[in-house]
């Protein structure tokens, strides 16, 4: 599948998206029990094509009409559509399935995913059939982005010597961590699970966004309650620690990080009174995920080769009929695309020397076929300056070769593959590959460019693939990932997507600009993925940029 930070529009414009994280929390819920509170359940529901689909739920909070749940809600936010979203609490009274009469719809309410995010913290009233109040009942979300320049934590935490609040067998202790905000409210950040009957539980480790843990705030006050869990939802509070993740990172040091968890009543009433128990830090893994503007503002040089078509399908380019046409008054098809994309990849190559290929033509002094040549017909310099240089190449060449076939594209591929892998070897994020091939039909040598591509994706490289004409590109859209997972011939999957494959037509009415968009959209997440796939950090920045205020403690690619 694509990677979330991209989206083709039905327009075919693609967008950036942000993730966003949502926790859920309610008040003053109905009571539908006789004999116990409400368990309730949040589900969350999105609307796809006019229908209400379920896209997850909460944890069942047991016995309880003011829940704050631990379960959060990741989604991908897109600022030009309208993401309308459905909240719906339920009193859960077995383990079927929500919606059978077993379960008490407590209320619901339906907003937009932009009402969330623009208010940040959104409260409104819970609603039942027929837009019926379901008494003073509200919920509360909260809304927090997750940026391309944050990471998370995996933290690893037990106990020692827990005080004993059951009279017949020991404890079950749970532990919850919540933020403390600017204006002293406190947001649930995770809540462990439940240790049955045990003073000195081991608690699983959690992952957790450092957004969510201290708003990227090292010395954000953090405040950590153990309880003694009770299955009617009436839990013992066992003690309590207030800590911050600067605190937390003193483990890396090989330091121990334990905190005295505190009943403030006993330490009032007892005078011997030392703790409760201890709460033991005993792992703490930092995680930096790496955006796309990390490594270029790093130094992460984009090289660009373009691969141009020159088989005999594309019609004698002195005929005005022809896609090679040189038309002095409108560029054609090829100059278009190689414009449009090239013109944003020269950005991020400081030299601004582009490699120009071309394939399937017969070309001097023996009119051999070549499916890889420079068009500038210099082996050993197959460079040109800026795009204008390109262009000038391509020119310059149409008179020179004879349009041929077949329509080989697996040779360019091999080549630049073995380029990239040059630098791959390199244990920096110094340089990345972008490969524009742009082709008037389907390839002729379909199972070796399969092949190709498959081990070009182990490969700091991306390849983009413009069809240009009328052709019928169906075959075309098995290289883009879109419907499956490329293969090679033998079955051997693609390690990463790198192949975005656009038909030239659907732009022909757009901008330059659209396609460029287009094509380019999935680029920044190929890069991140190479880089994060080889746990290569991006190198230091070239200038002066204010530093993260995060230092990893142990660097792991993104998962």
């Amino acid at each position: 599948a694509k990677p979330p930070c991209s989206r083709t529009l039905k327009q075919g414009v693609p967008t950036c998206v942000t993730k966003v994280e949502l926790r859920v929390s309610c008040k003053a819920l109905l009571d539908r029990d006789t004999l116990n509170k409400s368990d309730p359940c949040v589900i969350l529901m999105v609307q796809n094509d006019g229908q209400w689909i379920e896209l997850d739920r909460t944890e069942v909070i047991k016995s309880n009409l003011h829940p704050v749940f631990g379960k959060v809600f990741s989604l991908d936010y897109y600022f030009e559509e309208v993401q309308k979203l459905r909240f719906e609490v339920y009193d859960i009274h077995g383990t079927h399935s929500i919606g059978t009469r077993d379960d008490d719809f407590l209320g619901g309410v339906e907003c937009t995913l932009g009402q969330i995010v623009a208010q940040k913290k959104m409260v409104k009233p819970l609603l039942l059939k027929y837009g019926k109040y379901a008494g003073k009942s509200t919920i509360t979300v909260h809304a927090e982005e997750i940026s391309g320049n944050n990471g998370y934590v995996e933290l690893s935490f037990c106990a020692k010597k827990l005080d004993d609040k059951d009279l017949f067998s020991k404890s079950d202790p749970f532990l919850e961590i919540y933020r403390i905000n600017d204006d002293e409210t406190e947001q649930l950040v995770y809540r462990t699970e439940v240790i049955k009957n045990n003073l000195n539980p081991v608690w699983e480790p959690f992952k957790v966004s450092l957004i969510s843990l201290c708003s990227c705030d090292e010395d954000r006050k953090l405040k950590c309650l153990v309880w003694d869990h009770d299955s009617r939802g009436k839990h013992d509070f066992i003690g309590e620690f207030y800590a911050s993740f600067r605190e937390m990172q003193k483990i890396s040091s090989g330091n121990k990080v334990s905190w005295d968890c505190m009943n403030p009543k006993y330490k009032q009433k007892k005078r011997n009174y030392k703790n409760s128990g201890v709460v033991i830090l005993t792992d703490l893994k930092l995680h930096r995920v790496y955006s796309f503007l990390d490594y270029i503002m790093g130094g992460c040089q984009i090289h660009f080769t373009v691969a141009i078509d020159f088989t005999a399908s594309n019609g004698d380019p002195r005929n005005s009929c022809s896609l090679h046409y040189i038309n002095p008054y409108q560029p054609n098809e090829y100059l278009k695309a190689l414009i449009a994309v090239g013109e944003i990849c020269q950005d991020y190559d400081s030299d601004k020397r582009f490699s120009a290929l071309g394939f399937g033509a017969r070309i001097p002094p023996n009119y051999e076929v070549s499916h890889d040549f420079a068009i500038n017909f210099n082996p050993e310099d197959d460079e040109c300056e800026e795009i204008q240089g390109v262009v000038e190449a391509y020119q310059n060449c149409l008179p020179k070769i004879q349009l041929y076939g077949p329509t080989n594209v697996a040779p360019i591929i091999n080549r630049l593959a073995k380029v990239a892998a040059g630098d791959g070897n390199i244990k920096d994020a110094s340089r990345y590959h972008i490969l524009l091939i742009l082709t008037d039909g389907v390839v002729t040598d379909m199972a070796d460019t399969r092949e190709a591509i498959v081990r070009a994706s182990y490969q700091p490289l991306s390849i983009i693939i413009v069809g240009v004409g009328n052709a019928d590109f169906t075959d075309m859209q098995i290289l883009d990932g879109d419907d499956g997972v490329l293969r090679s011939p033998k079955g051997e999957p693609v390690l990463r997507d790198i192949v975005q494959f656009v038909p030239f037509r659907d732009f022909k009415t757009a901008s330059p600009a659209a396609l460029a968009k287009c094509v380019l959209a999935e680029v920044p997440s190929q890069v991140v993925e190479y880089f994060s796939h080889k746990a290569i950090s991006p190198m230091s920045p070239m200038r002066d940029l204010p530093t993260p205020i995060l230092s990893p403690v142990a660097t792991t690619p993104t998962e």
